[in-house]
């Protein structure tokens, strides 16, 4: 049974900062580890993606504000969130995928249950 737990979403204000973790039992050392948001009335998007060797991908929106990382001994996968802004708002998904590096959420096979993120 896979698992996927996020947490560290809240309130923030525009400008501020938050670290969200997912501790997750999938073997991240062969997936690609992603967090993905979805903002209300709004399709889901990818935010940030890390591939079993560490190679990273980022939306537009994000890059340069948003870092996500991996410890694979804590099978524990981050995303810190600086210089948030507004838009930033939504709930944020940790998700697996066993067959790409990719941001697209159709490709991502196991997903968490969420964190929210609202920043005023």
């Amino acid at each position: 049974h896979v698992q996927l737990v996020e947490s560290g979403g809240g309130s923030v204000q525009a400008g501020g900062s938050l670290r969200l973790s997912c501790v997750t039992s999938v073997n991240m050392s062969r997936a690609c580890m992603g967090w993905l948001r979805q903002a209300p009335g709004k399709v889901r998007e990818g935010v940030a993606a890390i591939d079993s060797d560490g190679s990273t991908s980022y939306a537009d929106s994000v890059k340069g504000r948003f870092t996500i990382s991996k410890d694979n001994a804590k099978n524990t996968v981050y995303l810190e969130m600086n210089a948030v802004e507004p838009e930033d708002s939504g709930m944020y998904y940790c998700a697996a995928s066993i067959r790409t590096w990719d941001l697209r959420p159709s490709e991502y096979n196991y997903w968490g249950q969420g964190t929210q993120v609202t920043v005023s």
